[in-house]
């Protein structure tokens, strides 16, 4: 009887050292986009209420030629999906972020980089993830 009691007692500890290790191994939630992971987790540091953007001439060459608007690209900054892959918070001079997401006015799948500086932040580029567009930005 002893016996059993104590081989019940090995049996469910394991089981709860099994599901325990289980639990921890989770990965992050991710969401697949053309092959690419995009984490869903948002980094401490974005800060997505900013009261003014700046657009880099690139940028706005890239929005012309793509059909993205400003409108547009405050709604991927509001509601985007933060692409870990393309993001790199250690940049110099300043972070940057790359988010993904559809617009709502014309449902186009773009990717938008913006830099996070202390005083500002600038939109660097506009890529449509599902179309190529003749461009000649420098």
């Amino acid at each position: 009887m002893k016996t059993k009691l104590v081989i019940y007692l090995i049996l469910l500890s394991l089981i709860v050292a099994v599901a325990w290790f289980a639990v921890r191994q989770q990965p992050k939630k991710v969401h697949r986009i053309r092959n690419t992971r995009v984490a869903w987790q948002q980094p401490a540091d974005l800060d997505r209420n900013v009261k003014t953007l700046k657009y880099t001439r690139h940028a706005k060459c890239r929005m012309g030629c793509r059909q993205i608007s400003e409108e547009e690209v405050k709604e991927i900054l509001k509601d985007g999906a933060i692409n870990n892959d393309k993001t790199d918070p250690k940049d110099r001079p300043c972070p940057t972020y790359a988010l993904e997401g559809y617009t709502r006015q014309d449902r186009q799948h773009v990717r938008i980089v913006f830099a996070q500086c202390e005083t500002e932040t600038r939109v660097v580029t506009c890529i449509d993830l599902d179309r190529e567009f003749p461009c000649h930005c420098n």
